[in-house]
């Protein structure tokens, strides 16, 4: 099974004045087999991270790797990962087995077009869309289109799965299924999970989180043991004491009062 380790990951943008740290100096490591969540507000540098991982950005210093190097040996790495990405990506002119086919085509090409589909079936199938997998993507929900991007994620039968804000948008009946469908695939699949998310709720879920201010580590343990470390009751509290953030306070007529940087807390940036 595969680890993946960062040792001083960097990544900037930009030159001179307009120069942005995106991500500083990360250094932490994944066990194999562990549920692990990036946490941080939007624009602290979850996303980057995966993309430097996952071999889609190159580091402007220092290493990733997911078994491999992730800047040096690509294809390597790619061949044992599988990825959810923030954005969809999904074909919504074609149905949901004519998406599992494709991606499969593109990275098994010597599969034969039967195990393809037989593949692609078992993963509907566990993901609950084995009813509609005929049908256009167009006609699925928001929350059916994610487990679909996930279903098609595995389909190349991943060592480690990524997954930047998986359940952005979706209603909690959606969440609460999302959540369980990945519970049983890590139960009977044993792959390592990371997951980016500014869902105090999902990172509570996580065997250990790494929380991330300004693209810096800012905190790394089990969500008890930053809960403790912070002296606060909750994950949420201690995020918020460790991003800098505060709890809004509320007017007398009970509406909330923003404060400092309390309104942006959950703006894309």
């Amino acid at each position: 099974m595969l680890e993946v380790t960062l040792e001083d990951l960097s990544r900037t943008f930009g030159r001179g004045n307009s120069k942005k740290v995106a991500v500083c100096n990360l250094s932490f490591s994944v066990e194999p087999g562990e549920l692990f969540g990036l946490l941080g507000p939007n624009g602290s540098g979850k996303s980057t991270t995966i993309r430097m991982l996952t071999t889609l950005l190159q580091p402007s210093s220092g290493d990733a790797r997911v078994g491999q190097d992730s800047i040096k040996q690509v294809w390597e790495v790619r061949k044992h990962i599988g990825v959810v990405f923030q954005d969809p990506s999904l074909d919504l002119r074609l149905s949901a087995m004519e998406n599992m086919d494709f991606y499969a085509a593109l990275y098994r090409p010597a599969w034969p077009a039967t195990e393809r589909r037989r593949v692609a079936r078992q993963l509907l199938e566990l993901l609950g869309l084995a009813d509609r997998a005929q049908d256009m993507v167009r006609t699925y929900s928001w929350g059916m289109r994610r487990r679909l991007e996930i279903a098609r994620a595995l389909m190349t039968d991943p060592e480690v799965l990524f997954l930047d804000e998986p359940t952005t948008g979706l209603d909690p009946q959606s969440r609460a299924s999302l959540w369980a469908h990945l519970a049983a695939m890590r139960q009977t699949r044993g792959m390592t999970v990371m997951v980016a998310t500014h869902d105090m709720e999902e990172a509570a879920r996580c065997d250990r989180v790494a929380v991330l201010r300004q693209g810096r580590l800012v905190a790394l343990g089990t969500p008890a043991e930053i809960c403790r470390r912070q002296e606060c009751q909750d994950l949420t509290q201690a995020f918020l004491s460790l991003t800098g953030y505060q709890v809004p306070r509320e007017r007398t007529d009970g509406t909330v009062l923003p404060r400092g940087r309390d309104a942006t807390l959950y703006r894309r940036g």
